[in-house]
């Protein structure tokens, strides 16, 4: 379980994440939902420890994010949504760095990378330049570090973002399949259908505040509207009238 307790971040005068709270179960797919600069990037980049919050804490399975960062960072993997790390590496260099960060035997590391980067059409390019490829390669890459590394916990930043149609449907069984180990999928996402269809809770942010929890379903039956879009667009609508905006 991931437990985030009052998390905040400011920078100056403005508030990127106010007060949040939200538990974060083993064996679900949990997705964050949001406009731009709703939170859902800080969010994430903070359970990851790559921004420190202002205040708050996080824990992984009752493990403090802040006292105990090294054990709780071996049962993450995350995968940004600007997928522009290790340039220099070729993605084989990357893959086996991970296989060595996550303790992986020379035999498991080498059947992963077979299996993963020939699920995802990446064999032929392990030995190119990451700074080479695309973004949708590019997230490729990264995607494979995630089933290579094999954690309890993946994190991701709109990982659907690049990929083609085939890709971004291996990755969705692939969040099935991981969470039916009783782990856990976090991940952002602008793309409602997307959560509509994945997803087993969502939670919805506008300007740093988590205005809704729960499941789709949940959704429609506290909010009006015709369609999700429709729902989120009313609420996120409703919410700012009410903040004055």
């Amino acid at each position: 379980m991931i437990n985030i307790k009052n998390l905040t971040k400011k920078y100056s005068e403005k508030i990127a994440l106010d007060s949040l709270n939200l538990e974060i179960n083993d064996g679900e797919i949990f997705g964050l939902i949001g406009h731009n600069g709703a939170g859902k990037s800080t969010t994430i980049k903070s359970l990851v420890s790559v921004i420190e919050p202002t205040s708050g804490e996080i824990y992984f399975a009752n493990k403090n994010l802040k006292n105990e960062r090294l054990e709780c960072k071996k049962e993450i993997y995350y995968v940004p949504d600007n997928p522009n790390m290790f340039l220099t590496m070729s993605a084989l260099e990357y893959w086996l760095l991970i296989a060595n960060v996550f303790e992986l035997s020379k035999e498991e590391a080498d059947e992963r990378i077979k299996k993963y980067a020939g699920m995802f059409n990446m064999l032929s390019e392990q030995f190119s330049a990451i700074d080479s490829f695309s973004h949708g390669m590019r997230q490729k890459t990264f995607i494979i570090g995630a089933l290579i590394a094999n954690p309890k916990y993946w994190i991701l930043d709109e990982p659907m973002t690049g990929l083609d149609p085939q890709a971004s449907f291996d990755l969705k069984n692939l969040m099935k399949e991981h969470i039916q180990k009783g782990n856990t999928v976090l991940f952002s996402t602008h793309v409602l259908e997307v959560a509509e269809n994945l997803c087993d809770r969502i939670g919805i942010l506008s300007k740093g505040k988590l205005i809704f929890v729960g499941t789709i379903s949940e959704l429609r039956e506290k909010y009006s509207g015709d369609s999700l879009e429709n729902i989120y667009l009313n609420l996120i609508k409703n919410i700012n009238e009410e903040s004055g905006e």
